[in-house]
């Protein structure tokens, strides 16, 4: 397993529970890591929009969700901090709330109808949460949605690995990956080389480089958000919005920025602006709420912005896995990917797996 973050170490985690052995080689903190940078949150409302399937998938992660935490805190002794109250996104407008309806509409209609969702009025959605700002027309209310804290799965997902005989090869930047005698040679900076039957890359970014050593593609590209932390404020956010979520000590995140900066993980004092005026229009009550942190950290997109899943026809045994939905997914990572890769158990995957293969950005363009 070629990385070491929340999408690497669900799959790893998984794949022992399947009697494997298995290796993650981790860059450590040099990467480019967007698990450190996570917002949190367990969310279906949304995804999927021009690809139904992706909306099952998550819906699929979100229903397991509660049986991952229970097994992984017993398996770690960390506790994820999982809550699933259900989730809003809030509109300041009645046109930013028609398209947002007409979205999840869309999506309802492309699913037979079994998607849900249900709309609020300013006085519904205040009737949830008191403190919502007068200047909020309606909100929609998903009742899957949910938050975590991510370091505290990143840590749950690298404690179980270890405890169930796992290996993390930590500061191991991956150079090559070549096919070798029906397996692979892995070949890490400083010299090292490690072989292996099957490999699977989860590098997030890293893998638009290693995929094609393998007869893969994956297309991914950066994408940058920003996310405002604030002091700890008495509790005053039950559940987790889109844009604003309140974590388990008070402090009160900010984000869902996105922007086109390269490799830049950095911040910006416009789009912090930004995101600090939103929130106040939200939530009137932070006005006067001190920040004490921000940071930047970056997706990682596909063209379409849903997830690549593909097994290598020129290299039986490769595998490449890209989301920019980590948390959400964890659960299905863990407990039902692994047996889709390794084609044990497979009949437990959904039988759409194979719509998320990089093929369809090939069928895109010579289409």
């Amino acid at each position: 397993m070629i990385g070491g973050g929340l999408v690497g170490m669900a799959v790893g985690w998984g794949l022992l529970r399947l009697g494997r052995q298995v290796t993650v080689f981790d860059e450590g903190d040099r990467a480019i890591r967007a698990s450190r940078g996570n917002f949190g949150l367990i969310w279906v409302q949304g995804k999927g929009a021009g690809m139904p399937d992706y909306a099952r998938w998550t819906r699929l992660s979100a229903r397991l969700w509660p049986s991952l935490a229970e097994e992984l805190s017993a398996a770690s002794g960390v506790r994820p901090e999982l809550s699933q109250p259900g989730g809003m996104t809030l509109f300041l407008s009645e046109a930013e709330a028609a398209a947002g309806v007409a979205k999840l509409e869309g999506l309802r209609d492309a699913l037979g109808g079994d998607y849900p969702f249900e709309y609020l009025g300013a006085n519904a959605a205040r009737a949830l949460v008191p403190e919502i700002g007068p200047e909020v027309v309606g909100a929609i209310h998903c009742p899957m949605d949910g938050h975590v804290n991510p370091l505290y799965l990143l840590r749950a997902l690298h404690t179980a690995f270890a405890r169930a005989g796992g290996r993390l090869v930590n500061g191991a930047a991956v150079e090559a990956v070549e096919p070798l005698g029906g397996g692979f040679r892995i070949r890490c900076a400083g010299g090292s080389e490690w072989r292996a039957g099957q490999v699977v890359l989860a590098a997030g970014l890293g893998n638009a480089r290693l995929a094609p050593m393998v007869g893969l593609d994956a297309p991914v590209r950066p994408e940058r958000g920003q996310v405002l932390v604030t002091e700890k404020v008495r509790p005053f956010l039950r559940l987790p919005l889109a844009r604003v979520r309140q974590v388990g000590e008070g402090a009160v995140q900010i984000g869902d920025s996105r922007e086109d900066a390269g490799f830049d993980d950095g911040t910006s004092t416009e789009v912090m602006a930004h995101l600090a005026r939103r929130a106040i229009r939200y939530f009137p009550l932070l006005e006067r709420v001190r920040l004490v942190r921000a940071w930047g950290a970056l997706r990682v997109m596909s063209p379409d912005g849903n997830p690549i899943y593909e097994r290598s026809r020129e290299c039986p045994g490769a595998s490449v896995i890209n989301c920019h939905s980590g948390v959400t997914l964890a659960a299905a990572h863990a407990l039902v990917l692994p047996g889709w890769l390794t084609l044990e158990r497979g009949g437990d995957a959904p039988g759409y797996m194979e719509v998320f293969g990089a093929e369809r950005f090939r069928l895109q363009a010579t289409g």
